[in-house]
C-alpha cells in the first residue's frame, strides 16, 4: 500500500514559512488570550472560528482545485505543532476535518465524491470521524454499526461513542459492518461519507471531560439511516479498515504533534516560573535539580520532534509509515505527560491548584494517550509490525 503523500510537494516553502510566522503570532496574541473564554463557556468563541476558517485552517491539506492549500504531511504536521501551543480544543476543532476526514475522501473517495465533499471540508464544516463503539475500539471485529443493502443505496444502524465533534459536524466519515462475518483482513468493514443531519440521526449529549474543555466528544446514535450508494467511500465494499487506518497514520501523526506543541507551552510555562519563584533567597532556577527536569524535558521534546519529522519525511515520500507513526505518537504523547508531570512537581504546591496552568495542563494531557490508539494499542501495533518484518526477511545479523 503506497502512502498517499507520494509525489507532494505541499504548499510553496517560502509561502509555508510565512504562514507558519502569521500561525504563531495569531496563536500567542489571538488564541491563548482567548483561553479563559474557552474554558469558561467550554466552547471555541464564533468569531474565533469564524477566523480559523478564514485563515484556511480546516482545508490546509485538501488539494487547492477544491479550495484548500494543498500541505504535504510535513507542513500540516508543523502546523498542528504550533496550533496545539494553545489550548487542546484549537487543534481538536479542525484536525479531523484535514487529517481524518478529509484525508480519507482524499486519498480514497471517487472524483465525485473529491467534487462534493472536499470543498464542504475546506470551506470549514465540521466534520467527524466514527470507528469507535460502546463496545469496540481497536477490535473491529466487535464492531456492531451495521450498512444494510437496500436498493442502490444502504440502511446504517448502529451506535458510535467518544466521537469528537460530533456535536457539531455537518459531516461524518462513519465505518459500518458490510456483513456479518468477520472477513479476513477486516473486509467486513466499509466507509461512508455522510450528512450528520440526514434523517435518522441523533447526538447524544455531550460527555463531562477530565480536561481539554471547549472540545466536545458525545455518541452518534444512528437507527435506520437511509443513505445513497455513492455514500460508499471510493465505491468499493471492504475497504473500510484500509482507509481508517490510513486516517489515523495521520491522526496519530498529529496527536503527537499536539504532544510536542502543548509540551513546549508547558516546559516555557515551568521556565518562566521556575525564574519568578523564589526560595531561600533565590530563583528555584538555580537548583539544580529543578535543572534537572528541565534538561530531561528539552531532550525528550527533541527526541519527539526529531522522531514526528522522519516520519513526516517518510510519508512525503510515499513509505508506509504505520509503525513509525505508532512509534512517534507512543513516544510524544507519553513525552507530553511526564512534562506535564514535572511542570506540576516544578509549580510545588501551586501546581495542584486550579488558579494556576500547571493543574489545567496535567488534565489536557492525559488524553493524548488514549485516543487514536492508546499507548498499549501502539506498542501492539510496534511489535506486530517488528514481528512480520522478522519473519518476512529473516533475522540480519
Amino acid at each position: 500500500m503506497s502512502n498517499p503523500g507520494q509525489g507532494n510537494p505541499g504548499m510553496d516553502p517560502e509561502i509555508f514559512e510565512q504562514f507558519i510566522d502569521q500561525l504563531r503570532r495569531y496563536v500567542r496574541e489571538r488564541l491563548i488570550p482567548a483561553e479563559e473564554d474557552v474554558i469558561a463557556n467550554d466552547a471555541i468563541p464564533d468569531d474565533i472560528l469564524a477566523e480559523m476558517r478564514e485563515m484556511g485552517l480546516f482545508g490546509i491539506t485538501i488539494p487547492e482545485e477544491f479550495g484548500g492549500a494543498g500541505m504535504n504531511i510535513s507542513q500540516y504536521i508543523e502546523t498542528v505543532k504550533q496550533l496545539a501551543y494553545a489550548a487542546p480544543a484549537y487543534r481538536s476543532t479542525m484536525s479531523i476535518n484535514v487529517g481524518m476526514t478529509g484525508s480519507a475522501i482524499k486519498n480514497f473517495g471517487t472524483a465525485e465524491q473529491k467534487a462534493h465533499w472536499l470543498p464542504r471540508i475546506a470551506s470549514g464544516e465540521i466534520a467527524c470521524f466514527g470507528l469507535t463503539e460502546p463496545g469496540s475500539g481497536s477490535d473491529s471485529a466487535a464492531m456492531q454499526t451495521f450498512a444494510a443493502r437496500d436498493g442502490n443505496g444502504y440502511v446504517l444502524n448502529g451506535t458510535k461513542r467518544y466521537i469528537t465533534n460530533s456535536p457539531h459536524a455537518k459531516i461524518g466519515l462513519i465505518m459500518a459492518r458490510t456483513s456479518k462475518e468477520a472477513l479476513p483482513k477486516n473486509a467486513h468493514v466499509s466507509c461512508f461519507i455522510i450528512d450528520m443531519d440526514s434523517p435518522g440521526i441523533s447526538v447524544g449529549k455531550p460527555d463531562k471531560k477530565m480536561g481539554q474543555a471547549g472540545a466536545h466528544i458525545a455518541d452518534i446514535i444512528m437507527e435506520d439511516v437511509k443513505i445513497p450508494g455513492d455514500a460508499l467511500v471510493g465505491g468499493e465494499e471492504g475497504r473500510g479498515f484500509q482507509i481508517a487506518m490510513q486516517s489515523l497514520d495521520n491522526g496519530r501523526l498529529s496527536v503527537a504533534a499536539m504532544g510536542v506543541g502543548m509540551g513546549r507551552r508547558i516546559l516555557d510555562t515551568a521556565i518562566r516560573y521556575a525564574t519568578e519563584r523564589k526560595a531561600f533567597g533565590e530563583p528555584i532556577a538555580n537548583f539544580q535539580l529543578i535543572q534537572a527536569m528541565l534538561a530531561d524535558s528539552e531532550a525528550e521534546l527533541y527526541a519527539a520532534e526529531c522522531m514526528i519529522a522522519d516520519a513526516c519525511a517518510r510519508a512525503d515520500r510515499g513509505e508506509v509509515i504505520l509503525r513509525k507513526a505508532a512509534a512517534a505518537k507512543l513516544f510524544a504523547t507519553e513525552t507530553c505527560g511526564r512534562v506535564a508531570d514535572r511542570c506540576v512537581q516544578i509549580y510545588g504546591g501551586a501546581g495542584y491548584l486550579a488558579e494556576y496552568p500547571a493543574e489545567r495542563f496535567f488534565r489536557d494531557a492525559r488524553i493524548l494517550r488514549i485516543y487514536e490508539g492508546t499507548s498499549q494499542i501502539m506498542q501492539l501495533q510496534i511489535a506486530k509490525h517488528l514481528l512480520r518484518e522478522f519473519e518476512r526477511e529473516g533475522a540480519v545479523w
